[in-house]
């Protein structure tokens, strides 16, 4: 007979089998990736006529922070005050991590009557048309688009770059976009240093408030010796939930300027002839007149020319060849019991000669 096996090793024996066919097993099943791509979250939007342009940056990563990887599909929708955000544009794709831009044209119920709040949205889906859900919204303005600038005409002034337009009674402001069209010179050394200025830009705008009122706007910030191409835009600016919208017109025909510095230094001012006479006895010496006048500060000053004549003669030029560097000059070349009239003129470096300034008259005691 048989003895029967205990029922305590029996246990023992199935847990310890148990234990060994869960060593080493995975855990709970994982759910696929969806690959669903991040959000956009720096939509900007930007209008001009009936164009608005948007630009955002396509995310590198989908919502389960993995690498995405070929194009991705993007929905673009737009929303005109609490309206539904109907589409703007489809079948678009862009390539993970870089800059994406559309550009879209305003229906013309969209483009037309008061301005008002205008919202884009932008969507990116997956291979089987998921979202991750839209991205930021982006504002602008729907509605008439200002009219565009016809007559945009520039004049070179010594301080500056004057532009003029045909004024009107909208209240609009005015942008002048200006780019730098000289390329840079050969061979010419770049300043270096914390005092060097800083490199012009090649773009550049300037907002005149009520421009279309004024009609006119004064450009300082120009360098002469350099051409310029302007175009200009009316702009409309509206308050919307605490943050200024514009809606931009659209650009006028380029009018290009180049700025040659043709403008001669500021007459001088305060002209002043003191008559010296010798002190009793010095026969050696001679009478003289003293000139004084006030300094000209103009960066580009050569220096200034002396006239002089008698009552009813000609100017003479009595400062040496080369331009007085101060603002004084020493006339020994004087009779006693005459009568000089004197004029100062400023010269800059590239030979400008201002006017001459008010007369200054002076006579000579006689012996």
């Amino acid at each position: 007979m048989k003895a029967a096996r205990t029922p305590g090793w029996t246990a023992a024996g199935l847990a310890l089998a148990v234990a060994l066919q869960g060593c080493g097993t995975p855990g709970a099943p994982q759910p696929p990736s969806l690959n669903l791509p991040e959000r956009v979250t720096d939509l900007a939007a930007g209008r001009s006529g009936d164009l608005v342009t948007l630009n955002w940056t396509m995310p590198k990563r989908n919502t389960d922070r993995l690498l995405l990887k070929g194009e991705i599909a993007v929905r673009v929708c737009r929303r005109d005050g609490a309206g539904a955000c109907e589409p703007a544009g489809g079948g678009l794709q862009f390539a993970p991590g870089k800059p994406a831009s559309f550009t879209d044209r305003l229906p013309p119920a969209w483009a037309a009557g008061a301005p008002r709040a205008l919202t884009y949205f932008v969507e990116l889906t997956n291979r089987k048309r998921r979202s991750a859900g839209l991205s930021n919204g982006a504002m602008t303005l729907a509605g008439s688009s200002p009219q565009p600038v016809a007559d945009l005409r520039l004049e070179v002034r010594k301080q500056g770059v004057a532009a003029t337009w045909t004024p009107d009674q909208t209240h609009s402001a005015i942008r002048l976009r200006r780019t730098l069209l000289t390329p840079p010179r050969p061979g010419a050394e770049k300043q270096k240093g914390p005092l060097a200025p800083p490199p012009e830009p090649i773009e550049q705008n300037l907002l005149v408030e009520n421009g279309s009122e004024f009609g006119r706007a004064l450009d300082t910030t120009v360098q002469f010796g350099e051409t310029y191409e302007y175009r200009a835009q009316r702009v409309i600016r509206v308050s919307v939930d605490n943050r200024t919208l514009e809606l931009d017109g659209e650009l006028s025909a380029p009018v290009r300027v180049d700025v040659l510095d043709i403008f001669p230094p500021a007459v001088p001012a305060g002209l002043a002839a003191v008559a010296t006479m010798p002190a009793p006895g010095a026969a050696a010496e001679r009478p003289s007149i003293d000139l004084s006048w006030q300094p000209d500060t103009e960066a580009d000053l050569a220096g200034y020319i002396v006239y002089r004549r008698e009552d009813g003669g000609e100017w003479q030029r009595i400062s040496p060849p080369a331009p007085v560097v101060g603002p004084a000059f020493h006339d020994a070349q004087v009779e006693p019991g005459h009568t000089y009239i004197y004029a100062v003129s400023a010269i800059d470096q590239k030979g400008h000669e201002s006017a001459k300034s008010a007369e200054a008259k002076e006579m000579v005691p006689g012996p």
